[in-house]
Order: C-alpha cells, then sequence, then structure tokens
C-alpha cells in the first residue's frame, strides 16, 4: 500500500504525489496537500548513508525546506517506518488539529 493508499485508509484526503511547488526549481515534495500548504516527506536511507545523510543531500534539503517553509508551506519529516507504525497519519491529523486551533 502506497503512502496515499494508507492516508485514504485512515480517512484523509489523498495527497499529491511528487508535487512541484517552487517553480522555476524543480523541487517536489514526496507527498502534498496543495489546499492546506502540507507536504510530507518520507526519509529513506537514514540507517545507511543515503543521499540525503551526506554533505551534498544534506545541503540541498536544506534549500528545499527552507524555501518551503518562507512559501509559507509545513513539511513533515517521517521515515517508512514513521508510516507504518502510524506516527506520520497521528502528526497529521495533529497537524490539521492545530490548524483549526487557529482559526
Amino acid at each position: 500500500m502506497d503512502f496515499a493508499q494508507i492516508c485514504a485508509a485512515h480517512g484523509l484526503i489523498e495527497p499529491v504525489s511528487e508535487f512541484r511547488f517552487a517553480p522555476p526549481r524543480k523541487w517536489r515534495f514526496d507527498w502534498a496537500w496543495p489546499e492546506w500548504k502540507l507536504a510530507v516527506e518520507i526519509e529513506g536511507g537514514a540507517w545507511v548513508r543515503g543521499r540525503h545523510n551526506r554533505g551534498k543531500g544534506f545541503i540541498g534539503d536544506l534549500e528545499k525546506y527552507n524555501a518551503a517553509t518562507i512559501l509559507g508551506w509545513a513539511v513533515l519529516r517521517v521515515t517508512p517506518q514513521h508510516v507504518h507504525a502510524g506516527q506520520a497519519i497521528a502528526w497529521i491529523r495533529e497537524w490539521a488539529e492545530n490548524q483549526k486551533e487557529k482559526k
């Protein structure tokens, strides 16, 4: 089951896959709800020195996430383990509840 299907199974609106958020940059979020300006980045390779853990990849991610914040996006960074354990869905729900309280 992919992340969109997991979201749907938990009663959430399905997110958009590979959403490009800052044209002309080619940055994409793994998953996004553009109407909410909420993105989820599923970070793989946490234990195997993947691209996101090495200098150039890490710095590129900082630029991407900082640009997203400047543009008003909330970005939740999770691991596949967070997704499968249900923690990612819990954080999405917590974010949504927090947004309701702000209104």
